[in-house]
């Protein structure tokens, strides 16, 4: 099963990005999306498809942490 992850862009250099996901820093197709440093987003397969608001990335990160604890 693949999911998307949520993280928060570091540093946008034209049609990528690099993005902070929980502390691993990855480098993202940004050209999906109006996006810039700073914004929340969701990433799936490499590529940003959703920018986020803060509160719609914690939340995700909360689930992400019950799925975890559930193991």
């Amino acid at each position: 099963m693949c999911i998307a992850s949520s993280g928060v862009i570091i540093e946008k250099k034209g049609r990528t990005a690099v993005v902070d996901l929980g502390g691993n820093k990855i480098e993202a197709e940004a050209g999906l999306t109006e996006c810039e440093a700073g914004d929340h987003v969701l990433i799936h397969a490499g590529c940003i498809i959703q920018k986020l608001t803060k509160a719609e990335a914690d939340e995700m990160e909360d689930i992400m942490r019950l799925i975890g604890d559930m193991e």
